[in-house]
């Protein structure tokens, strides 16, 4: 079964949802059957690379907030954060555009590293304050986590996965993606948001098995059970 899921490193429930999707397939008995697969979303797609904002004021001129409402949120998002484990210090975070930040994300999806340089990301911007549209940090971040440095920096300094993140980008406007995070299973059966683990449990179980079992089912081919039935 095929998980496809829409992020963004800038999203603060895209990293709870990830944490509560783990959780979430460490209990359910096909997790070895289930292939996660990380798909680029840019919440803002017009920020810059090299201007670095602070979420204070990118909320304050963007969406119109109060300063006390900022940090009211940021607390919020903050004792959430403490229920899966992530230390979310967004008073620190830089803003910027993530279109690199995602190109790394292809390309460490290539290398089979997927869920760790998101794991990695979402800590950097979240957590350590990184500046995740700077190469030679996001070069940083993928060694961290057993890329090789040198080949980031080169494909940072090409124009290699601009054109995935942009299919991505495309393929989530075309299926009706409108926010993140956002899983679809099969591309059948879509999920929004940072749900509950339970949620996830129950409605991947049930999918796996409405699908998955009954064509393990079919396939076995010609048969007769122990009560004689052909």
């Amino acid at each position: 079964m095929k998980i496809e899921i829409w992020s963004d490193v800038m999203c603060p429930f895209c990293y709870i949802g990830k944490k509560h999707f783990e959780t979430a397939l460490e209990n359910i008995p096909y997790k070895d059957k289930i292939e996660v697969e990380w798909k680029s979303f840019q919440l803002n797609p017009d920020l810059s690379k090299t201007e670095v904002t602070s979420v204070k004021e990118y909320l304050i001129e963007s969406k119109g907030v109060s300063e006390e409402q900022v940090v009211g949120m940021n607390n919020q998002i903050a004792e959430m954060g403490k229920t899966v484990g992530i230390d979310f210090n967004q008073e620190n975070s830089k803003v910027v555009n993530t279109s690199d930040a995602h190109r790394l994300i292809h390309f460490a999806q290539s290398k089979g590293k997927g869920n760790e340089i998101e794991e990695a990301l979402f800590k950097a911007y979240f957590t350590d304050g990184k500046n995740v549209a700077d190469y030679n940090t996001l070069s940083e971040i993928g060694e961290e986590i057993g890329l090789n440095k040198t080949e980031i920096l080169e494909m940072l300094n090409s124009d290699a996965y601009v054109f995935d993140v942009a299919s991505d980008i495309l393929d989530a406007r075309n299926i009706g993606v409108s926010g993140v995070p956002f899983f679809v299973v099969d591309r059948k059966y879509a999920m929004s948001g940072a749900q509950p683990v339970e949620y996830f449990v129950s409605a991947l179980t049930q999918a796996y098995e409405k699908d998955h079992l009954q064509d393990n089912a079919d396939n076995n081919g010609a048969s007769c059970d122990v009560d004689g039935n052909c």
